[in-house]
């Protein structure tokens, strides 16, 4: 497989580091077009890749073409490629909001994957969904599949719609647990642990109630229950979370990210 990669971000390296550990690619058939010299010279030590200034030039020969600058920089890098990608490739597209429509009209292509990563990718724990053009070959699905699930899970869609959601709520949600998370940490401190065994309990719980959902497969409210007993410490904290509105801000927090990603797929 010959893979290129438009823009050497950290979402870049995280799908790169990925397919060369999971061995769907070797060093020698990966190229990069990155605008920063320092970073042409980073990755090209780090991963044994060939690296370019120019976009063209790294997207040449690929079979999947990655898109991965900032959504700012997209209509430059569309109107770059546009002259050189051939019918055999496909772009993949991590921009964020980018439609496919503005990917298949900007680049004159019809062969067009989108794809919402999210930064637990960078460890190989990520949560991908992704759609494609029906011109996307079965070959090129196959291979999008494969590249994506080196980085974490995959859920595949037909309508593009959910992918703004899929922003709002995975690719997003990293920030709202890291803000629990420092939270959970805060509040060990204030009721008087040592900052660096609160923190030790605060990711150990969230780690361990995470992987109790998805290894038992009950549903997080029966769980929940499981640990308040009448009367106890812990429906004392929950009673505070509800009377704050927690469970509803966070659906606040989710559909406001929601209609801020349509809001950027309409320009």
């Amino acid at each position: 497989m010959k893979l290129a990669f438009i823009g050497g971000g950290i979402m870049a390296e995280a799908i790169l580091k990925g397919v060369l550990n999971a061995g769907i690619a070797k060093p020698g058939d990966v190229q990069i077009g990155e605008p920063r010299p320092e970073r042409r010279a980073e990755l090209s030590t780090e991963y044994g890749v060939e690296t370019y200034a120019s976009n063209s030039k790294a997207a040449a020969g690929a079979d999947l073409v990655v898109l991965s600058v900032k959504p700012q920089d997209l209509p430059a890098v569309l109107s770059e490629l546009k002259p050189s990608l051939e019918p055999a490739q496909a772009a993949l597209s991590i921009v964020a909001g980018a439609k496919m429509d503005t990917l298949t009209k900007g680049l004159d292509h019809s062969a067009v994957i989108r794809v919402m990563p999210n930064t637990p990718a960078q460890i190989g724990c990520g949560m991908t969904m992704w759609t494609c053009s029906q011109a996307v070959s079965q070959d090129l699905r196959d291979l999008a599949k494969s590249v994506l699930r080196t980085v974490g899970e995959e859920i595949y869609v037909d309508d593009e719609k959910y992918l703004d959601m899929a922003t709002a709520l995975s690719a997003s949600g990293p920030a709202y647990v890291f803000l629990f998370i420092e939270a959970l940490i805060d509040a060990g401190v204030y009721v008087g642990l040592p900052r660096d065994t609160a923190r030790t309990l605060a990711l150990q719980t969230v780690y361990g109630s995470t992987k109790l959902v998805m290894e038992t497969g009950l549903h997080p409210g029966q769980l929940k229950d499981m640990v308040v007993s009448p009367g106890g410490t812990t429906a004392e904290g929950l009673q505070v979370l509800e009377k704050g509105g927690v469970p509803g801000i966070i659906v606040e927090a989710v559909d406001a990210a929601y209609r801020k990603s349509v809001r950027l797929g309409q320009g």
